[in-house]
């Protein structure tokens, strides 16, 4: 091994001015370097200047000490190329970290250092940096914690210190320099001072920044002085960087910056003598680029992209199989021979360079130093390097890029013509239509750049709507969309970067006026449908809540408006997977409820959490909460709302522990109010559910919140009968084991009670006659009201579960399963509950009125509930209805009328 280090010393003395000085002047470490002994060199070279009074000089000659050190275990091949940039990270965090402590004790010099903290960007952030590396730090201050002389003004105490940090590292001395120190990326840095203040930045960022400033920050840290106010300022400033939408408009960006590099950079084109290893054509930046351009679009919504380094990065695209494997691998590899190749050049003289020498010896010399023969060798490596690198950016950018094809009647024949030819009915009308969208009237088309990216993306859109079953139709609700929208620049780069989810708004467009709808009001929506796992069902509850908990979240209400970001995308998806018959409506039922289980679990915690902070927790107490109909039953439509009952365990007495403290049950009362606005106020992100409480002790005119005790006398000496059958599909949904426990044995103890069976037969009867009177069905769709419907297959399962004290099973089909093994209802039942279920689902969607849809959506939803056409369809239908009502003769001794 110390062979190696030795020749490494060889080669350095020989080729590199800089590395034979500093071999020179610190004889102890050369000596080290020469045993091999490369930890060991580390360790004296980061204590190089530990006896120095002076902070410059003290920086300056641990700065040395491990450029030296680092170079020869590097070119020793001891020390791998992450491990080098690292270390030289961490000098320049160690390095402005000192800097920022020495500035402000320079004018205040007992304090303790705080408030004024530098964010590093670039490379330094990535911790890539090289060895002649600027540094382009942000330094930001917070007026109310950086020490400072009583008469001081906060800012200009804050420029003091920027103005001594940027001296202290960057002043060339007799000791050389530490770091030079780059401030142009901070905000507005043509008339901003050095150092702003936090909230200036914030406001900047969340209301004037340009678009490099988002690739910018994909690699910022926090770095050095009081990391802590720098770590919360990047995560308020996480939304501008990684936005929940996908992004396509950052390839247009990392375009024409790709484009303005190419064209100002004077350097070969190719590798040769001058050629540019980062900025020349598939060189370092590219690669760079191409990672960084994908996790715009995509970081947004995949947290998993969030990384600062270029090889992790480029890995993570590949496990997400966002770009191929291969590409990840090849333009890794291509990298990490690049940035050798650029730390060789700036080993020579310690000189920022990314270029190779004109002059051949030179050329041959740096060449040498990394091991090679010569020159000529080095600058075929490259132009292998290369040309791998460009062909795959090059493919990145042209891919994604379509032409520009405005819509005028000239172009590929009038345009008239070309609709009358597609199908739509009155092309001529549509012309004027089609006009009318660019003039102005349609806001989301007023800018250039709508307009343009709107024309690119005309041709493959009016042919998708084109091939709907209803032209017309189509174009009709993709007009109301468009008119609803308040920006649509990156809905149009989306469908033009994947042409693939036209078909899929075309589908959501003409089937399901309900998702329409929403996509209208929230057009982000169809980035859902990019992801790979866009058709898959929703995970556990506990996957979800983890998506709806991430840690992004900064307060309550963000963590509000992430979860119905979550739940709004979930319900879209499961929405789409529904109309294409993707999955049986009945997994998707599943799906929907689950999402809402989650949705509870995390609005609930929160709010629990929230209200503790003023009012405390009452010790021994929890709140527990009972899920009643359709939820309670697992199975949830588009459109339900939540039945929720809210309890507490405990007795009445004593209060919360909190600085505002409140009795127990005016506490849980309080605290059921503020779970259901959790989960039903509107916020930014839209509304989430409706929640309806009135199946609680006593409805409406009971409290909100009771306690186990009271729950359990209320149902054992006072409920009626329509409130135990709705205990039939209860289930509990959150509190603590315990609780939730005790809370089933009660549930238990009730249904389980002996009831007389004539009794129990009238009630019911008298309350399915009381719904028949006052909610009549919708239309012929309406499998819920209809006579023979879903309401009367579950009073029936209900009747016989309370009678014969049987089959308890929350979910309704498991119910009907076990009254039908134990004899008490026909078997033909079960497949009469399955379609009438599967068009309850669906309907939500494709009928929501309950009428017959249009052509299309009847097929859709015949072909939703496993049918071959829609009259198929209604004659199932009716065979189930006539199903239901002969089980309901055969048990209550009535006839049902079914048409």
């Amino acid at each position: 091994m110390a062979r190696e280090w030795q020749e490494a010393i060889e080669r350095a003395r020989r080729h590199s001015s800089f590395l034979a000085v500093g071999l020179e002047r610190q004889g102890d470490l050369a000596a080290l370097l020469a045993s091999g002994k490369g930890e060991e060199a580390l360790e004296w070279a980061r204590n190089a200047g530990a006896e120095e009074s002076d902070i410059g000089v003290a920086l300056r000659r641990e700065k040395l000490a491990m450029a030296t050190a680092l170079a020869i275990g590097d070119l020793a091949g001891a020390f791998p190329l992450k491990r080098v940039m690292q270390e030289l990270s961490a000098l320049a965090d160690r390095a402005l970290d000192a800097a920022i402590a020495d500035a402000i004790r320079h004018r205040v010099p007992d304090a303790e250092p705080a408030g004024f903290c530098a964010l590093a960007l670039g490379k330094h952030g990535a911790q890539e940096l090289n060895y002649s590396s600027d540094i382009d730090p942000i330094l930001l201050y917070d007026p109310e914690t950086l020490p400072r002389r009583e008469r001081d003004d906060p800012g200009e105490a804050a420029q003091r210190v920027a103005r001594r940090l940027v001296e202290t590292l960057g002043q060339q001395t007799a000791d050389g320099y530490v770091f030079r120190v780059d401030l142009r990326l901070r905000p507005a840095s043509e008339v901003s001072p050095l150092a702003i203040s936090f909230d200036a930045a914030l406001t900047h960022y969340e209301s004037s920044a340009l678009a490099w400033e988002r690739a910018a920050f994909i690699r910022a840290r926090a770095c050095s002085g009081d990391t802590g106010e720098g770590e919360a300022f990047l995560a308020a400033i996480r939304p501008f960087v990684w936005r929940r939408s996908l992004d396509f408009g950052a390839i247009e960006e990392i375009r024409r910056l790709t484009a303005r590099i190419r064209d100002h950079h004077g350097g070969p084109r190719a590798p040769g003598p001058g050629f540019d290893v980062k900025q020349g054509r598939g060189g370092i930046r590219e690669v760079e680029f191409f990672a960084q351009t994908h996790q715009l679009i995509h970081g947004g919504r995949k947290p998993s992209l969030r990384l600062r380094g270029t090889r992790d990065a480029l890995d993570a695209l590949a496990r997400e199989e966002i770009i191929d494997p291969e590409d990840a691998r090849v333009l890794g590899e291509s990298y990490d021979r690049l940035r050798v190749i650029e730390h060789r050049l700036q080993m020579v003289a310690d000189r920022q360079t990314h270029k190779l020498p004109k002059d051949a010896e030179a050329l041959d010399n740096v060449a040498r130093l990394d091991g090679l023969a010569g020159g000529k060798d080095l600058i075929e490596e490259l132009w292998e390097i290369t040309e791998r690198v460009a062909q795959r950016y090059d493919a990145l950018l042209e891919g994604q890029e379509a032409p520009v094809q405005p819509v005028h009647p000239d172009e590929d024949g009038p345009l008239e013509e070309r609709l009358a030819k597609l199908g739509f009915s009155e092309p001529a009308r549509l012309v004027q239509r089609i006009a009318g969208w660019s003039d102005g009237h349609v806001r989301a088309l007023r800018s250039s750049a709508a307009r343009s990216a709107f024309e690119a993306v005309f041709p493959a859109l009016i042919e998708a709507l084109a091939a709907a079953p209803d032209p017309d139709r189509a174009i009709t609700r993709w007009e109301t969309l468009l008119t609803h929208l308040p920006t649509a620049v990156n809905l149009f780069r989306l469908l033009e970067a994947r042409p693939g989810l036209l078909e899929q708004l075309v589908a959501v467009l003409t089937l399901a006026k309900p998702l329409a709808d929403e996509l209208a009001r929230r057009p982000e929506l169809l980035d859902t449908l990019i992801d790979a796992s866009a058709l898959d069902l929703p995970e556990s509850v506990e996957v979800l809540a983890a998506k709806m908990t991430r840690a992004e979240a900064r307060d309550y209400e963000d963590l509000l408006d992430n979860v119905r970001r979550v739940v709004g995308e979930t319900r879209f998806s499961l929405g789409v997977q529904l109309i294409r018959a993707v999955h049986d409506p009945l997994e998707i039922a599943r799906g929907l409820s689950r999402t809402a289980e989650a949705a509870l679990a995390v609005c609930t915690e929160a709010a629990e959490k929230e209200f503790a902070a003023t009012h405390g927790r009452v010790p021994g107490h929890d709140l527990v909460i009972l899920g009643l109909g359709r939820l309670g039953g697992g199975a949830l439509t588009h459109s339900s709302d939540l039945d929720l009952v809210y309890l507490f365990d405990g007795n009445l007495e004593g209060e919360s522990d909190g600085r505002r403290p409140l009795g127990v049950s005016h506490y849980f009362n309080r605290l059921a109010q503020r779970v259901t606005a959790a989960l039903s106020v509107p916020t930014a992100e839209g509304p989430l559910y409706e929640i309806d409480t009135r199946l609680r002790p006593q409805g409406n005119q009971g409290p909100l919140a009771v306690s186990l005790d009271s729950f359990a006398r209320y149902q054992s000496e006072d409920a009626w009968t329509w409130e135990h059958m709705a205990l039939t599909r209860a289930r509990v949904l959150y509190g603590p084991p315990e609780a939730r426990a005790r809370l089933e044995e009660i549930l238990r103890e009730v249904l389980d009670h002996p009831r007389e069976p004539e009794k129990l037969k009238q009630d019911i009867l008298k309350m399915r006659h009381e719904m028949a009177a006052h909610k009549e069905p919708a239309g012929e769709l309406d499998a819920k009201l209809l006579r023979g419907g879903l309401v009367d297959l579950e009073f029936l399962i209900h009747f016989l579960q309370l009678r014969e004290r049987t089959a308890f099973k929350a979910d309704l089909g498991a119910a009907l399963e076990g009254l039908i093994e134990a004899g008490h209802l026909p078997p033909a039942l079960g497949e009469a509950q399955g379609l009438l279920s599967r068009l309850l689902v669906a309907a939500r969607l494709l009928a929501p009125e309950s009428q017959q849809p249009w052509p299309a959506a009847c097929a859709a939803l015949a072909k939703a509930c496993g049918v071959e056409t829609y009259p198929a369809l209604l004659q199932e239908i009716a065979t189930a209805r006539r199903e239901v009502a002969a089980a309901w003769a055969t048990i209550f001794g009535e006839e049902l009328e079914i048409e």
